[in-house]
């Protein structure tokens, strides 16, 4: 059985302090079963421009690696690392790492759709200002199932979870930290549609709200069940949403509306450069 666990917490400006709460809570989570756990985009640091170098590690060998591949191999579960600021030679990425309970890297994805938006008078981001993109689609194998990885932004990119579902996926992870401006517009919707598109359990994990924050976070952390229906929730405040990934829910979705077999090659098609 895969135990699905999405931790939605609040992080602060001490790493430190981030990682050690994140450890908490993630032990937390394996003591309700949970055997796959994830963390929020930038659950190390906070996010935002002026954060990105000074919070920056190299992988491996970052403080943040050799902190959740200790907790993986100790807990024995497998863990995607939300996302942290990562340092390659002069560039700098949002990069998600994933662990299995050997605590060995076994999945890596830079962010590969940046978050450059302006809506006037509400909110102006601009992620290519210091970071570079990632080109990877990201899978890795989980307890007989296959779970697609990508990052905030990159949930807006039908294709992008398109590939991943090619790929075999059964359950697509994004850790995402929306702002309250396009939170409440579009959170809850894009996790569903990237599920119904492609029968597929879908999980964003955010970071809790902190209104005293430079960017602020929309929270509300939930998982759909392929099917689109809601299988937990959270809302603005700290807290673990968890859910039981069912081989045979899957599997009764895509037979009784068979849209895999019945996409139309003929006419178009979806291909990975």
């Amino acid at each position: 059985m895969l135990r699905f666990a999405g931790i939605q917490f609040k992080p602060t400006l001490d790493k430190i302090k981030n990682l050690a709460k994140a450890s908490k809570l993630a032990k937390e989570a394996v003591a309700n079963g949970a055997n796959l756990i994830a963390f929020p985009e930038c659950f190390n640091s906070p996010y935002g421009n002026q954060f990105f170098e000074e919070y920056a590690e190299e992988i491996p060998g970052g403080r943040t690696t050799e902190c959740l591949s200790a907790l993986a191999k100790e807990q024995r579960v497998h863990i995607i690392g939300g996302s942290i600021p990562e340092r390659e030679g002069s560039a700098l990425f949002n990069t998600s790492l994933v662990f299995n309970p050997d605590g060995e890297i076994v999945a890596k994805h830079r962010k590969m759709h940046l978050f450059d938006i302006d809506i006037p008078g509400k909110i102006r981001f601009q992620e290519s200002e210091t970071l570079s993109p990632g080109n990877s689609v990201t899978t890795f194998d989980c307890r007989g199932f296959t779970v697609g990885v990508a990052i905030c932004y990159d949930i807006r990119f039908p294709e992008l979870a398109q590939l991943m579902a090619l790929r075999g996926a059964d359950l697509l992870v994004y850790p995402g930290a929306f702002n309250m401006t396009t939170g409440p517009l579009y959170f809850e919707l894009l996790t569903r549609a990237r599920a119904v598109d492609n029968q597929v359990y879908c999980a964003s994990v955010a970071p809790a709200t902190d209104e005293g924050a430079s960017y602020v976070s929309w929270g509300h952390s939930l998982i759909v069940g392929p099917d689109g229906r809601v299988r937990d929730a959270a809302e603005h405040g700290e807290r673990t949403i968890f859910c039981d990934v069912k081989r045979e829910e899957i599997d009764a979705v895509r037979e009784g509306i068979p849209t895999r077999k019945q996409k139309r090659a003929d006419v178009y098609k979806l291909v990975q450069v």
